[in-house]
């Protein structure tokens, strides 16, 4: 048959008329090869059709969940401002109940104690012998001119705790070690800044905050008097100073009442 047309009757039921319907043989041929083809190229669409259309409900949902955390990321920023807002507001207030406040607006109660203004040792002054009991913190940390601008607050006052003092004194200044001890620990701190902190011998230690810079390591032994700091303003503070801390046994001390201070 190859060569030849082939004839289609069409007869419809009741209908006394038909149609025919002359192909070519070539034509059916290419339909019965080309229908599966086709079958298959529609599958492919279909297929392809609906992968594209999860993905375009995946990119919606991302769409969503990128403005949700750009909104998230807007009330974090806010939170960041308020904090700073609220963190710069401490400062002031540690300002003016700390090294500004007058004297005559100072709060005393009966678990505060209270430090006069102390000198250190005068610029040039001739160094001070060693103390015979050497391991315990004996000796003043200073040798140059400084005040104290505020004294131990003991936990539980009403006012914010302070459990050392702080002493004015300019950048640089050399901080000394109030008696022979080991390197315990030396870092920084977000409210000491760089800090270092030695132990003695019957349970003794004492802190030195808020250097310019450490000249000593965790590990090192110190003699009494030895520089290990210079001060500074680092961590938590408004102004230079070296904060100062007598411990003992865990328990902070009042620092005027142990170390032996230069009038």
């Amino acid at each position: 048959m190859k060569g030849r047309d082939v004839t289609i009757v069409v007869h419809r039921d009741g209908d006394l008329n038909s149609r025919q319907y002359r192909v070519a043989w070539w034509v059916l041929e290419a339909g019965r090869w080309g229908a599966p083809i086709l079958a298959v190229l529609v599958l492919f669409f279909v297929a392809r059709g609906s992968w594209l259309s999860k993905e375009a409900v995946r990119a919606q949902v991302l769409d969503r969940e990128v403005a949700r955390l750009k909104q998230e990321n807007g009330r974090v920023q806010q939170l960041a401002a308020a904090l700073n807002h609220a963190e710069a507001n401490y400062q002031e207030l540690r300002q003016l109940l700390g090294v500004k406040a007058p004297p005559e607006k100072a709060v005393i109660t009966a678990d505060l104690v209270r430090a006069v203004a102390v000198r250190a040792r005068a610029p040039n002054a001739a160094p001070r012998a060693a103390a015979t009991d050497s391991a315990n913190p004996l000796e003043w940390p200073l040798d140059v001119s400084g005040f104290v601008t505020r004294g131990q607050v003991r936990p539980g006052d009403p006012a914010e705790s302070h459990p050392g003092i702080d002493i004015a004194v300019p950048v640089g200044t050399p901080v000394r070690a109030a008696g022979d001890g080991l390197v315990q620990q030396a870092g920084t701190d977000p409210a000491y800044g760089s800090f270092v902190l030695l132990r003695h011998g019957a349970g003794y230690e004492t802190m030195y905050g808020h250097a310019s810079r450490l000249l000593v390591r965790q590990g090192d032994s110190v003699q009494m008097g030895q520089v290990i700091a210079l001060s500074g303003s680092s961590g938590r503070s408004t102004a230079p100073h070296l904060h100062f801390e007598v411990r003992r046994e865990g328990r902070s001390l009042d620092p005027l009442t142990v170390v032996k201070q230069e009038n």
